[in-house]
């Protein structure tokens, strides 16, 4: 029989022994540093929170319901995904909000703005489609095939398709940043938000807004470029001279 040394068998044992858990951080033992910690923490959450703070402030007096908002000629319905090449749930909502605003002569032309980064993806069409099915005419809808996000979307309507003031339709939990953004980007701004069950998918994304509250805030001081700009576009003052 094969006998190992002891010091072999010891260098065995030490292969063989479970590696030991990563130590976690030890808490300050004194009351100063117990104190200076929960201070740290406090002033990290007043941080995070500034940015949703400033949003909510400055949206306040422009957000509307579909039967008080302001007579404006453009609304701008902002892309909230699709499923199976349909608008989903919260986008059909949005639309349906342009919608009524429409037949009830609060706007003209609606603007709208979504993702078509791919050939298989297309939200401004769907979102067309579906308004023409909802009553709206074809000729006064208005397509923004690079609204890829809120600032891009904001932007280009300034730039791109000249809109000066508009409607914004959105969910609640948007609703605020995106009024807060498209003034930034100059169009004067008047908000709906639409109401929807309160489902996983509301709650995720009213959590997202406060992450998404610090890039607008960084979006609205630095006011970069969009993804892409391109040359202007005259297709909202047309579907406006047609009426």
């Amino acid at each position: 029989m094969l006998h190992l040394s002891r010091r072999a068998r010891a260098g065995g044992a030490r292969w063989l022994r479970r590696p030991r858990p990563p130590r976690l951080p030890r808490l300050p033992r004194t009351r100063t540093g117990r104190r200076r910690l929960v201070q740290a923490g406090m002033a990290a959450c007043v941080l995070a929170l500034l940015p949703a703070t400033w949003l909510r402030l400055a949206a306040d007096g422009r957000l509307h319901t579909t039967a008080d908002v302001p007579r404006t000629e453009v609304a701008v319905v902002f892309g909230a995904g699709l499923w199976d090449g349909e608008p989903s749930p919260y986008l059909a909502h949005r639309l349906d909000a342009a919608a009524e605003l429409y037949r009830a002569g609060r706007i003209e032309v609606v603007l709208v703005t979504g993702d078509n980064s791919r050939e298989d993806y297309d939200e401004p069409d769907a979102m067309r489609a579906y308004l023409t099915r909802h009553g709206v005419p074809d000729t006064r809808i208005v397509s923004d095939y690079a609204g890829f996000d809120t600032w891009d979307s904001c932007v280009r309507a300034k730039k791109i398709f000249g809109v000066d003031r508009a409607v914004l339709i959105s969910q609640g939990f948007h609703i605020r940043r995106a009024v807060t953004l498209c003034r930034a980007a100059g169009v004067s701004s008047y908000g709906v938000g639409v109401d929807d069950r309160h489902d996983l998918t509301w709650y995720y994304g009213g959590t997202r807004e406060i992450l998404a509250a610090g890039k607008a805030a960084l979006d609205a001081v630095f006011r970069p470029d969009p993804h892409f700009l391109g040359p202007r576009e005259p297709g909202v003052r047309r579907a406006l001279d047609r009426g």
